[in-house]
């Protein structure tokens, strides 16, 4: 009778909690993390709370990531329709009632506080397609993907609207992961990538003509044609701008092999770099760290995608495959935008480098993102316990 009794130790009920966890994928993560609080200390500790709240940030992100790991993909499913239902609806609304600030009329007032539904889109996107996919697996159909195209399409062109490109980059790169891990033939996939190709070399080598004054692209703003403009010669404002992609790049290449040594960045600190704690904080980060401290991060985030995929590649249904590897492609683009603009060689566009930059959003949104990609861990691991479980 008293075995009956017995009480389980605190151990005993919290470590199945943390049971299926990846934790190569967690080890990574950490590295992320770690490197992104140096570095933010190094660039935002005489800015104001920026430190502080980052570390906060990370908190929330990792409450999250332990949460969501704990709900099996089958049941995140169900919040598939509802959530992307629910981020249209507010983008409809942003373009409607939406709050206009700095020429972007991307944010819309709850009363106690302002929110920015593009980013539920960015896990609400491949949730959507991913579910879609689902439900239609061993049927698919050349309609199917048309019709996935047009989901994708509605928020993306809300978003672009806005206009806020760098968060309709990093929606669309979503989708088009969940598209393609589908199936997509290469049939399809090859002639858009070409043309994209042979458009970027036209506009490189017709620049002095493209980007004279007076000349206006279709379909872009202004603000978007000045920065591909800038991208192309940054000399040709070097203090308007062209600013900020000069100062990243001097702060690059003065960090040479090992760098200027923690908090010793001149670029940083005489505050010649802008935005140094959010989108420019790689620049920051190579000024101290150098070669050396850039390929750590690089090679972080490529284990990081790498796992992803490998937890894409064993997952034991079509929608936990889909949502690791689109989750995966997020993490890539993500550091690749970020990285590529700061180098100078893609345009600026408002897109953080994960777990460095300040950003509180962007932080719930990669917590969130972790944590499905580690129910789809623990789902994976799990399904062969329940299979050796006698009856």
């Amino acid at each position: 009778m008293a075995a009956v009794f017995e009480k389980t130790s605190l151990s005993q009920r919290v470590l199945p909690l943390f049971r299926g966890f990846d934790l190569p994928l967690l080890l990574v993560v950490l590295m992320l993390a770690c490197a992104g609080l140096v570095a933010m200390y190094s660039s935002g500790y005489d800015h104001g709370t920026r430190f502080a709240d980052h570390g906060r940030n990370m908190l929330i992100a990792a409450t999250l990531l332990f949460l969501v790991a704990q709900v099996p993909p089958q049941k995140i499913m169900v919040f598939a329709v509802p959530l992307y239902a629910a981020g249209v609806a507010l983008l409809f609304a942003v373009a409607l009632f939406g709050i206009t600030k700095k020429g972007a009329t991307r944010w819309l007032s709850i009363g106690v506080t302002q929110i920015q539904p593009s980013e539920i889109l960015k896990i609400a996107m491949p949730l959507m397609l991913a579910w879609w996919f689902q439900k239609r697996e061993g049927q698919l159909r050349p309609l199917d993907f048309a019709a996935a195209g047009l989901l994708l399409a509605m928020p993306v062109g809300l978003i672009m609207k806005q206009p806020d490109l760098g968060t309709s980059l990093l929606v669309l790169a979503a989708g088009l992961s969940v598209i393609f891990f589908a199936g997509l033939s290469w049939k399809l996939v090859l002639p858009p990538v070409v043309l994209g190709g042979i458009g970027i070399a036209l506009i490189v080598w017709f620049e002095p003509q493209l980007c004279a004054d007076g000349v206006r692209w279709p379909v872009l703003h202004d603000y978007q044609q000045q920065r591909i403009c800038t991208l192309l010669d940054p000399t040709r404002d070097p203090l308007g701008k062209g600013f900020h992609i000069i100062q990243g790049m001097i702060a690059i290449g003065s960090g040479g092999i090992t760098g200027k040594g923690f908090m010793a960045g001149t670029q940083t600190h005489l505050e010649f770099i802008p935005e140094r704690t959010t989108d420019f904080i790689f620049a920051a980060y190579s000024e101290e760290f150098g070669l050396a401290g850039n390929l750590f991060l690089v090679v972080c985030f490529l284990m990081l995608v790498w796992r992803g995929l490998y937890i894409a590649l064993g997952a034991t249904t079509l929608f936990g495959r889909l949502m690791a590897g689109a989750v995966s492609m997020i993490f890539f683009t993500y550091a690749f935008v970020n990285m590529g603009m700061v180098s100078g060689i893609l345009p600026v566009v408002g897109v953080p480098l994960p777990f460095v930059s300040y950003g509180g959003t962007a932080m719930v949104t990669l917590g969130l993102a972790l944590g499905i990609l580690m129910s789809v861990a623990r789902a994976q691991r799990q399904e062969p316990e329940k299979a050796r479980t006698p009856l």
